[in-house]
C-alpha cells in the first residue's frame, strides 16, 4: 500500500512540474510574439520618408510626378468666328478651327511615394493587408492598387496599360482588364469612382479619352462650346455637324455640363449676338431695338417671342440656357 501511494505522489509532481513548464512555455511564445510585433511597429515608425497624398487639379499633379512637362506651357488661341449656317464643321467653314484650350480643373487625388529603405519596403510587404477603399482606376497609384489587393507585377501593368494611353471610362471597363479577376472586381465595383467629364472644362486632350471622340470632333465640341458660352445640357452635342444620336448614346453616361457663366442677352453688341448659335443676324437686330425701347422688367425670352423678335425654335432653345437678367 505505501509502494503505491509513493508511485502516485510521484506521478502527481510530474504532472505538475509538466504542467508549470507548458504555462512558462506559452508565455514565452506570447511575449516572443509581443516582442516581435514591436520590433516591427517600430521599424515602420522610423520610415526614411513619409508618402505624399496631393488633392489637386489634374494638370498641376501631372507637372509634379513629371516636372519636365511643366516648363512645356499652353497657347491659349482664339476660335474663329462661327460659320452663316451655325453648324458647326459644315462644309461651309473655311479654313482650320483655331480652338481656344480650357483649363480641366476636375479635382484629382493623387499620391506621391517616397523612397524607403530594403528592410521597410520587405516589412511593409510582409505585413500589408488587403483593403477595399473609393479610387478611381484612371489615377489610383501603384502602391494604392496593391493596398487594394493586387500584386506589384498586376499593378504595374495596370499602369503600363494608362502610361500608353488606355482608360477606362466606366467600372465594367476595369473588369475586362486581364489582371483584374472576376472576385476581386466583384468587391472592388462599389468602390470604383470614375468621374464623369465636364464639358464646359475639359479640353480638346480630355475630350479625347471619350469613345467614338477623335480629334475632329474634340475640336468640335471646344469650339461649339465657345460660340454657345458653354453648354447647358449635354444634348447640344447633337447640334454639330454630323453628331448623331448614336455616338451621343455612346458617351451619354460618361459626361456632365457644370453651370455656364449667364449668357449676356441684354447688354451684348449686335455682333455678338449673331455670333451664338440660336440667334441669326436679323434677330440679333431686332434683340438690341427690342431692348432699347422696352423696359427692363419685359426684357424677357417670351417678351421675344411674343414681339416675333425671336423664332419660336431659337426661343425654345435658348429657353434652356442660362440668360443673365436685364438690369
Amino acid at each position: 500500500m505505501d509502494g503505491g501511494k509513493k508511485k502516485e505522489s510521484g506521478l502527481n509532481g510530474s504532472f505538475v512540474t509538466g504542467a508549470i513548464a507548458l504555462v512558462f512555455l506559452i508565455l514565452g511564445y506570447q511575449v516572443a510574439l509581443f516582442v516581435h510585433k514591436a520590433a516591427l511597429t517600430r521599424i515602420a515608425a522610423n520610415r526614411d520618408h513619409p508618402d505624399t497624398v496631393y488633392v489637386i487639379d489634374k494638370e498641376l499633379a501631372e507637372d509634379l510626378l513629371q516636372p519636365s512637362a511643366a516648363a512645356a506651357g499652353y497657347a491659349d488661341k482664339k476660335a474663329d468666328a462661327p460659320p452663316d449656317d451655325k453648324k458647326v464643321g459644315s462644309p461651309q467653314d473655311e479654313g482650320p478651327v483655331i480652338l481656344s484650350e480650357a483649363k480641366n480643373v476636375r479635382s484629382e487625388t493623387v499620391r506621391k511615394n517616397a523612397p524607403h529603405s530594403p528592410q521597410v519596403e520587405r516589412l511593409r510587404e510582409q505585413t500589408r493587408r488587403v483593403e477595399s477603399f473609393p479610387f478611381n482606376p484612371n489615377t489610383v497609384s501603384v502602391e494604392d492598387l496593391k493596398r487594394l489587393g493586387f500584386s506589384e507585377k498586376q499593378a504595374k501593368a495596370l499602369d503600363r496599360f494608362r502610361q500608353k494611353g488606355g482608360r477606362f471610362n466606366r467600372p465594367t471597363d476595369f473588369a475586362k482588364s486581364f489582371v483584374v479577376a472576376d472576385s476581386v472586381y466583384k468587391r472592388l465595383e462599389p468602390y470604383i469612382e470614375i468621374p464623369k467629364l465636364d464639358l464646359n472644362r475639359a479640353d480638346s486632350t480630355a475630350l479625347l479619352a471619350l469613345p467614338g471622340i477623335g480629334p475632329f470632333f474634340a475640336g468640335k465640341i471646344v469650339a461649339y462650346r465657345e460660340q454657345l458660352g458653354g453648354y447647358s445640357h449635354p444634348e447640344q452635342l447633337m447640334e454639330i455637324w454630323h453628331f448623331d444620336q448614336e455616338k451621343y448614346d455612346g458617351l451619354q453616361d460618361l459626361i456632365t455640363c457644370s453651370p455656364q457663366k449667364p449668357y449676356p442677352l441684354w447688354t451684348l453688341p449686335e455682333a455678338h449676338l449673331a455670333r451664338h448659335p440660336y440667334i441669326s443676324k436679323a434677330e440679333a437686330h431686332g434683340i438690341v431695338l427690342y431692348r432699347e425701347h422696352n423696359p427692363p422688367e419685359t426684357c424677357t425670352l417670351e417678351g421675344l417671342k411674343k414681339a416675333g423678335v425671336l423664332s419660336e425654335e431659337h426661343a425654345g432653345r435658348l429657353s434652356r440656357c442660362r440668360i443673365a437678367p436685364a438690369h
